[in-house]
């Protein structure tokens, strides 16, 4: 049977991205969207709950058993690693993320053009979508990167926790760990405001108090990038909301609609040779777009992205029409996409 650190290695000799330990089931490895089992034996409870305490310190450990679950990011000679370690039904178990050692580009990550022509605005709000596990902090991250490369920006990030290291290139790029660097989203998000940044990324809207602090920052001449789960973009709206004071979201509203400069929203979908792929719809907003924001009935927004092409828009369905047209996904791979995006 493997310790940690062999699997660590096994896992990325394999080109896997996240590992899972579990009792009473084998070692899975995810590969190419799909969960692989890696041995043949299942776990016993202490074999699941002594590969995930290895992972641990001893304080950590200690930590652990006070509160139930744990977050962490290892990083070894080998690789980085963001790892939840929790009971499940009375057993130890743990999911271990393997993190790439440096941000992908743009171009790596096969994003539309429009995506470098929104790395050029100096203010308001950029925002990356998709629900869990699609690749939106890898995105998030690679536009950083072409900021960072492209411009002399000061660009600070405020996220939960750390995954892509970026290094200084012909900008400055100061990272900020919640818990570690920061107390929260909030407070990390104020401060930065009193750094004189050109640039501020949150990893994650989590609470109203980020959102309306995010809003107000990228109204005000900073550009802001985060990340948002939500199903597709005509939701961002009720999603947004639902973090709101009903007293408040008239102002929300208006924030949101003088503020946003466009929306990245994404999916991973598997590929005929088993790895993945980004499938994705870009809203730009323009005058048609401020004006569904403020006056509620967000379900134009799809309307809006299928006829802006002369904007730089992308439709999902044109995203995966072309992934599909070039043998990259199958039949059945699209058709379960686009259940989510029919007008």
């Amino acid at each position: 049977m493997f310790n940690s650190q062999q699997l660590l290695k096994h896992a990325k000799d394999k080109n896997a991205t996240d590992i899972h330990i579990c009792a009473d089931a084998p070692v899975l490895f995810r590969i190419g969207g799909q969960l692989v089992p890696i041995t043949k034996e299942r776990l016993t409870p202490q074999q699941s709950r002594e590969i995930s305490m290895e992972l641990l310190t001893q304080e950590q450990g200690s930590k652990f058993e006070d509160e139930l679950d744990f977050d962490l990011m290892l990083a070894t000679e080998d690789g980085r690693y963001r790892i939840n370690i929790g009971y499940f039904n009375g057993q130890v178990g743990s999911i271990i993320r393997i993190l790439p050692t440096e941000p992908r580009t743009i171009d790596q990550l096969h994003l539309p053009k429009i995506v470098k022509n929104l790395c050029k605005r100096t203010k308001g709000l950029i925002l990356i979508t998709g629900s869990t596990s699609q690749g939106k902090t890898t995105t998030m991250a690679a536009i950083i990167d072409q900021i960072n490369q492209s411009s002399q920006k000061h660009i600070i990030t405020i996220e939960d926790p750390i995954e892509y290291v970026h290094t200084n290139k012909t900008g400055i790029v100061r990272q900020r760990e919640v818990g570690k660097d920061t107390k929260s989203f909030a407070k990390g998000l104020r401060a930065a405001l009193r750094q004189d940044p050109d640039v501020i990324a949150i990893g994650e809207m989590r609470d109203y108090e980020t959102i309306k602090i995010a809003l107000t920052a990228a109204e005000t001449g900073v550009l802001v990038l985060s990340t948002l789960h939500v199903i597709s973009i005509d939701k961002i709206l009720e999603r947004l909301l639902s973090y709101a004071p009903s007293g408040d979201e008239r102002q929300l509203r208006f924030l949101l609609a003088e503020s946003l400069q466009g929306m990245i929203h994404q999916e991973l979908v598997p590929t005929v040779d088993s790895n993945q792929r980004v499938a994705c719809e870009v809203m730009v907003v323009t005058s048609a777009v401020k004006n569904i924001i403020r006056r509620r009935g967000s379900f134009f927004l799809r309307t809006i992205i299928e006829t802006g092409k002369k904007f730089g828009m992308v439709s999902m369905s044109e995203s995966v029409n072309t992934l599909l047209e070039k043998q990259i996904i199958t039949q059945a791979v699209a058709e379960s996409v686009m259940v989510n995006y029919k007008t």
